[in-house]
């Protein structure tokens, strides 16, 4: 399995972060705050899957880009990032060695952060 950094949904996170349309939640929330299974497949089907891909900072080689298994590191709720879900990335992506992504991350992080 490779997992590399979604370069469009990066530039797609700043781009959402100098427009504020971010939460500076807490570290802990993104269990509350993330989309459902069901949030998640309603977007899809009315925004397809080009909108879908931006909201999801890596892809996984893995599996066909029409499924949701490609797409790793969720960070907002399809329509705002969260610092929490920022934050729980950097720590996975960290733990599983994906450089690019847990640089990436640590850099939106620092853009909310200094917001």
């Amino acid at each position: 399995m490779t997992v590399k950094l979604n370069k469009k949904a990066y530039e797609h996170a700043k781009s959402l972060i100098r427009d504020n349309k971010f939460v500076t939640d807490s570290r802990d929330d993104w269990s509350e705050h993330a989309p459902s299974t069901q949030e998640e497949s309603k977007f899809l089907d009315k925004n397809g899957q080009a909108d879908y891909s931006k909201w999801y900072l890596g892809v996984d080689d893995e599996h066909r880009e029409d499924q949701k298994g490609h797409y790793k590191f969720p960070y907002g709720d399809f329509k705002k990032i969260h610092r929490c879900a920022v934050i729980s990335g950097e720590s996975r992506a960290s733990q599983n060695n994906y450089q690019d992504i847990r640089d990436a991350l640590g850099d939106l992080l620092k853009r909310i952060d200094n917001s």
